[in-house]
């Protein structure tokens, strides 16, 4: 991957502390984002906000102490920093129980921001970011700017209208979404899930975007555009946890697509990272980029050890 010039990408939206059993942990999924850029070696900028307090202060100094900029975080004096309740269920799925209102559901538009966001290679912004309207009036004032604007679905109950899943469909350029939302806005928008590819051809015509990605856990992904599809399988690993895996995944995703890489090297890439967060603890664990090289090429040595047997 030739990263000898940076990619920029800005990520807007929620920074938050996950409280789990095991304790506390860095977590949002833009802020989930930049901190995997920020590891594969591009320049990723966080805009967000959070409270004048002391969990705000301990994520700043988590942000210094990964080498991701602080300069695009806002201090509220009016609003608590965001924590929340992460539960894991046996099967591994995660539930969040997010608070209202927070920090960073007043993210202020500042002039500053224009040059950034239109110098950037790609903005990447979700729907929880979005449920207040203060941040939602910032979030749009963004998209105006941007090149390359990438949806990160992320559907969390209750915070989200179908209304306004639909206004930031038709914003982006590129959505990532999992199999499950996938269902509920086709729901929404009256188109059939009897099959998938005629589903995601009515979702292109509906809201004109140019590329989908679809995760599905341990079926892998698919990417779509108009003209292509791209079906990739998941790697076998042992499941920690679940929390991030998606961020991960769109992170590697972009970092190859940025560089330029064939499609399937990107899926694999990408794949490959959400498989290797999974089989750790928590969104953002410490990890180099050799640890993940590594990590790949032990997966794909014993593939090939496996199949000559």
């Amino acid at each position: 991957m030739n990263l000898s010039t940076k990619k920029s990408v800005v990520c807007f939206g929620e920074i938050l502390w996950d409280n789990l059993l095991d304790g506390k942990r860095p977590g949002g999924a833009p802020m989930n984002v930049a901190y995997h850029l920020h590891k594969l070696g591009l320049q990723s900028h966080l805009i967000s906000s959070i409270g004048n307090d002391k969990p705000g202060k301990e994520l700043l100094e988590f942000l210094n102490k990964i080498g991701i900029k602080t300069e695009w975080i806002q201090t509220d004096d009016q609003h608590e920093t965001s924590q929340v309740l992460a539960t894991i269920s046996e099967e591994n799925e995660v539930s969040y129980e997010i608070v209202a209102p927070v920090a960073w559901d007043y993210i202020r538009w500042e002039d500053e921001m224009e040059g950034l966001i239109k110098s950037s290679d790609t903005f990447v912004f979700g729907s929880l970011g979005s449920r207040n309207e203060a941040s939602r009036s910032t979030l749009f004032k963004m998209l105006a700017h941007a090149q390359y604007k990438v949806f990160d679905v992320n559907l969390r109950i209750p915070h989200y209208s179908p209304e306004l899943v639909s206004e930031l469909l038709k914003c982006a350029d590129m959505v990532k979404i999992n199999a499950t939302e996938l269902h509920m806005i086709s729901d929404w928008s009256g188109i059939s899930y009897s099959r998938e590819l005629d589903c995601i051809a009515a979702i292109f015509s509906k809201f004109g975007m140019k590329e989908i990605l679809i995760t599905k856990g341990s079926q892998g992904a698919t990417y779509y555009t108009r003209n292509l599809i791209y079906q990739y399988p998941a790697y076998t690993i042992s499941v920690a946890d679940t929390i991030g895996s998606g961020d991960s995944f769109l992170a590697a995703f972009l970092a190859m697509k940025l560089a330029g890489e064939p499609l399937e090297v990107t899926l694999d890439y990408a794949v490959a990272m959400g498989a290797f967060i999974t089989s750790q603890s928590g969104a953002c664990p410490e990890y180099s980029k050799f640890d993940f090289d590594r990590f790949i090429w032990e997966r794909k040595w014993f593939t090939s050890e496996i199949s000559s047997l």
